[in-house]
């Protein structure tokens, strides 16, 4: 099968595509035929090793990478199935989580797939799992946003931030989104009531008391976010996509969780939604089948729809994480594989 690999730490350009062997499955595992994988900040994190403090926790790998193919979102069809695995046969259209989806074949377990929602053709269907599943935790879970409230969006036109606007404004919550000039009419139309352009106006050096902040973005200081919270409100850091080298957004996820014990306002910090994600009192845990069918739940239901931005073949793949590096993705990149 056709499979880009990196062999080392490095830049986009470190990716290859090669011929490999089909990944082989046992006992509780899943084949799948990828038809369509999203490029996340994720990717390049693990491309280039970074934080390093990442290495030393065993999830990246220390010296070379710890996984050879590259890439965990993913939609296509079930080649096979191990035994005891129930609910699913070849032939099913899925989407989920699947590490080395950046192949013609991949394998995951049951639990970290879902059917492919109607109406979603296979590249929208990639670009769910990561994106939506973290701003479905961020909104709901950690930020228990609830009708009435007033929500900010920072990054709300990025991958998760597409989903959180349009989550938040499906519980009810008057939304506001800070994105781009190029951006304004798109965070709009996902139904935010309002829209800030960082590149004119800060909106921490306004009055407003929101009631919860999703912070995707990580160039604010922790307390200008404070303040522009209400007194009892809710601050939510999104560390996925801050730049790496040494510790990247552990740090600044530290101080949020030290500074949470000493104030009124509640402090919560989230990491992409991945397989390896680890729980913390502060951090939900990994993604879980029931997130990742609520999210399709939304889809069906008509209240949340996945924004691309570009496509790629799956020989460009090292061209597109180069683009997502940039940080300018409107909305989520994914690669086809045909």
């Amino acid at each position: 099968m056709k499979a880009i690999v990196q062999e080392r730490f490095g830049p986009p350009d470190v990716l290859e595509l090669v011929d490999t062997d089909r990944p082989e499955i046992s006992a509780g595992q899943v084949s799948v035929r990828v038809r369509a994988a999203a490029l996340n900040p994720y990717d390049w994190h693990m491309l280039r090793g970074d934080p390093y403090v990442a290495r030393l926790m065993g999830g990246v790998g220390l010296m070379r990478p710890r996984r050879r193919v590259a890439g965990i979102d993913v939609a296509g069809q079930v080649e096979s199935v191990g035994a005891g695995v129930r609910g699913l046969r070849p032939g099913d259209e899925v989407m989920g989580f699947c590490h080395g989806s950046f192949a013609e074949y991949a394998r995951t377990t049951a639990d970290l797939l879902v059917p492919r929602p109607a109406g979603l053709t296979f590249e929208q269907a990639a670009a769910v799992p990561m994106a939506a599943v973290t701003a479905l935790r961020g909104i709901r879970t950690a930020g228990r946003v609830r009708a009435g409230q007033r929500v900010l969006v920072n990054g709300a036109a990025g991958g998760v931030g597409t989903f959180a606007v349009q989550i938040a404004a499906g519980l009810g919550a008057e939304v506001t989104g800070v994105c781009g000039t190029s951006n304004v009419d798109l965070v709009r139309s996902l139904g935010a009531a309002h829209v800030v352009d960082h590149t004119r106006e800060d909106f921490t050096r306004g009055r407003e008391g929101y009631d919860v902040i999703l912070d995707n973005v990580g160039n604010r200081p922790l307390g200008l976010l404070r303040r522009s919270l209400t007194p009892t409100g809710t601050l939510v850091a999104n560390g996925g996509g801050s730049p790496g080298q040494v510790f990247g957004a552990v740090g600044s996820m530290l101080r949020v969780i030290a500074v949470n014990g000493f104030v009124r306002q509640r402090l919560r910090t989230i990491l992409p939604a991945t397989p390896a994600t680890p729980a913390t009192p502060a951090t939900p845990a990994g993604p879980a089948r029931e997130d990742l069918l609520a999210v399709a739940a939304l889809i069906e239901e008509g209240g949340l729809t996945p924004v691309i931005d570009r496509t790629y073949a799956l020989a460009d793949a090292a061209e597109g994480v180069r683009y997502v590096e940039r940080g300018h993705a409107r909305g989520k990149a994914v690669i086809t594989v045909a």
